[in-house]
């Protein structure tokens, strides 16, 4: 195991980029949504450092994986918690780790079922190679390169943790 990056610095930085971001293109009143679970970790702090006026709200993408049967579903389903109405909102969309790019997809096809929202950011805390949908992130904590049998585990809610583990 390898311990990477002040996760707090990563964050101050992510909130800072999201901040210019919101300002230069005139995106007011932005609503904030994490992907469950590491995604509402890093959103719950974004979300504070940024002043948020709605409050956090959360998706658990089990159900709209394209990809379940070879990783198996998750056992433990928490609800989808969406304590706004997304229609003509910008969003903030916030993700722990994007890697293949197919919970991001899911993730907006679980938004778009609850309508349809003016625009959507992608905030990443870590990026790694290994896209296998064309999905980019607007704002980055960290891009890392790994080896093929190598992941990044993201440990919290506190303090949040980054490690690089060898698969396993």
């Amino acid at each position: 195991m390898n311990e990477i990056d002040d996760v707090t610095a990563l964050i101050d930085a992510m909130a800072a980029k999201l901040g210019k971001l919101m300002a230069d293109t005139g995106r007011d009143r932005p609503a904030m949504v994490g992907i469950h679970t590491g995604g509402v970790w890093v959103a719950k702090q974004l979300h504070r450092r940024l002043g948020l006026g709605d409050p956090l709200g959360s998706l658990d993408i089990s159900f709209y994986r394209d990809d379940f049967t070879r990783i198996g579903m998750n056992p433990v389903v928490q609800p989808s918690q969406l304590p706004f109405s997304i229609d003509d909102r910008h969003l903030i969309l916030v993700d722990d780790v994007l890697h293949t790019g197919r919970t991001i997809r899911a993730a907006m096809n679980e938004l778009f079922d609850y309508g349809r929202p003016a625009s959507i950011i992608l905030a990443a805390l870590v990026e790694r190679d290994g896209r296998e949908l064309p999905i980019q992130a607007n704002v980055v904590g960290r891009h890392v390169q790994l080896d093929p049998d190598q992941h990044i585990k993201l440990s919290g809610p506190e303090p949040l943790k980054l490690e690089i583990r060898q698969a396993g």
